[in-house]
């Protein structure tokens, strides 16, 4: 099934010119290739599916591609970050000020997102002008909701965005933004007109009703985060696990047997709803999890011939939350010395390889080397490569199972299922980490409705690097503020174990909120990060758009706060 959209997507992208599109700054830029014949040839969904290619790439790009939206979504949060490595090429520097929540219009990470969103916009646009493909039901559907899925990403990052829907546009067009609350009930509506036509067969890769699901679900759950200065609305929780039910009770998926399932490369898993599919031959595109954690001199961990650049590390107070029992913990993480595949202790420049669990600081000094837990939850291939062949799950099963215990306990129940059964599928999703302790794997609503064991406070350990490498002049930060005043913290620290690195966690912390009215994303500190604690300050909850773009469209307004 992987080689059937990988076949599409290769087809598309020979046979059409790419899109050349100025991030939504100037839509009338446009080169593409052109239906052969005399116009009479009727379609079918097969031959519309075919030029979905740069659809495809545009989401791998989105998610994926450098400084992409799985990247901006964890590297502002309190689990994974980025520091700067003075003892390599430092260019984690390029991170901190994402990690640190001290935005500004030039971060790196505002760009791919943004732009690779509104190709693909706009390459669902250009297929939707055309009425011999338009006039297919099934394919108009799925192009609004490949559309709906590109504003998902933007909204939630930006909220004030332009809204286009057709490349018919009077020369010399720029895009304005729309509001907020235009927005949402615009995506909301593409969703709910699209649902009836769309399959609901399970097809790699591809987007079916089952993802339109997924994307409602996540509108609505996230609505009242979304707009925090209204009224809170309960009935969105409501529609949210009506939406998540419809995927859990057809019975489509299952639960992986083993957690890192769905990660593995060049393999579908059946709890994977949408996966985008990464493919560094037929796709041009694989995924950098290597590359981006592991420092130069690794490669015989995995069995690789490439080099790492040295980057990403875990945040040593959250590696601390987990139970000693779940098996998530080794599935996720690698630290310690290291050893090649037979076992014997690997050694760069003489120094035994071994990262250990604590860093300096994210910035001043930042970080050595081997300071920080590497990830190793996405399989990393063997062989002669600097990425690898992942299918990356966008929304699975596990996730709709989730959103549907946090509604049940938002609500206080649901429909004729109660707290309790909410409780039961948190501990149900635990039983695969807890195999050899399963009493562990029991939740009870108590515990997910109290606080957090995340030990938060503002950590690091700051100072110079004298000449032969070590901290000097050293002023150490270490404050607690726990996690008893988050509510439904055992919930939020659920949602960390299970989705660690999966675009997951800027979101949850901005949904989840505490006893203060802050948010967790603000209102707490955490390893080089400091807290707000102003409820009414949540600027950053969203992102500047960057600079670039502002200067290419004059009609482009900057987001408050920035």
């Amino acid at each position: 099934m992987k080689y059937n959209i990988l076949k599409k997507s290769f087809y598309a992208v020979f046979v059409g010119s790419a899109l050349a599109f100025s991030a939504c700054t100037d839509l009338t830029e446009t080169v593409f290739s052109e239906i052969p014949g005399d116009g009479s040839y009727e379609m079918t969904a097969e031959d519309i599916q075919a030029q979905y290619g740069t659809i495809y790439d545009r989401l791998r790009d989105m998610y994926n591609g450098w400084e992409g939206y799985q990247d901006i979504s964890e590297e502002c949060g309190d689990l994974i970050m980025t520091p700067f490595r003075y003892e390599t090429s430092g260019w984690g520097v390029q991170y901190v000020s994402l990690h640190k929540h001290e935005y500004h219009a030039n971060i790196a990470h505002l760009y791919r997102p943004w732009y690779s969103c509104y190709q693909g916009i706009n390459a669902c646009n250009q297929l939707l002008d055309d009425e011999s493909i338009s006039s297919n039901e099934e394919s108009k559907a799925e192009l609004r909701t490949y559309r709906a899925l590109f504003y998902y990403v933007l909204f939630d990052l930006w909220r004030n965005i332009p809204l286009e829907t057709t490349l018919k546009v009077p020369d010399g067009y720029m895009p304005t933004q729309e509001s907020p609350e235009n927005t949402y009930n615009f995506i909301v509506n593409e969703l709910i007109e699209s649902k009836p036509y769309l399959t609901k067969e399970v097809e790699f890769g591809q987007i079916n009703y089952y993802g339109a699901c997924m994307i409602l679900a996540k509108m609505y759950l996230n609505r009242n985060a979304w707009f925090p200065d209204t009224t809170e609305d309960k009935s969105y929780y409501e529609k949210a696990c009506d939406e998540v039910n419809e995927i859990i009770n057809d019975g489509k998926y299952t639960l992986a047997t083993d957690y890192l399932n769905p990660f593995k490369a060049d393999t579908y898993d059946p709890e994977v709803i949408l996966a985008f599919v990464y493919d560094k031959t037929y796709a041009g595109m694989g995924t950098n999890y290597y590359c981006k954690w592991y420092l130069s001199g690794s490669q015989d961990i995995f069995g690789v011939t490439l080099d790492a650049w040295n980057g990403s590390a875990c945040v040593p107070q959250f590696l601390a939350t987990y139970d000693v029992d779940d098996s998530r913990k080794t599935d996720c993480w690698r630290w310690g010395p290291q050893t090649d595949r037979k076992g014997n202790q690997i050694y760069i420049n003489g120094v035994a390889l071994n990262y250990t669990v604590d860093v300096y600081a994210i910035e001043k000094p930042g970080a050595a080397g081997m300071q920080g837990a590497r990830l190793q939850k996405y399989e990393i291939v063997e062989g002669d490569i600097s990425v690898s062949n992942d299918d990356v799950p966008f929304f699975r099963l596990t996730d709709a199972y989730f959103i549907k215990a946090e509604c049940l306990l938002r609500l206080g129940g649901y429909n004729g299922e109660t707290e309790q059964d909410a409780a039961d599928i948190v501990t149900m999703v635990r039983q695969r980490a807890f195999k050899n302790n399963p009493s562990k794997a029991i939740r009870t609503v108590a515990q997910l409705k109290g606080g957090s064991c995340y030990d938060y406070g503002l950590r690091e350990t700051q100072g110079d690097i004298n000449e032969a490498g070590d901290l000097v002049n050293v002023v150490n930060t270490k404050t607690h503020e726990g996690g008893n005043d988050i509510i439904l913290g055992g919930l939020l620290d659920d949602l960390a174990w299970e989705f660690v690195y999966e675009h997951h966690r800027r979101q949850d912390l901005i949904r989840f909120k505490m006893t203060n009215g802050c948010n967790v994303f603000n209102g707490k500190s955490w390893f080089g990060k400091s807290a707000n604690t102003n409820a009414s300050d949540r600027h950053v909850d969203i992102f500047p758009i960057q600079q670039g773009f502002l200067d290419a469209n004059p009609n482009l307004k900057q987001n408050p706060g920035f």
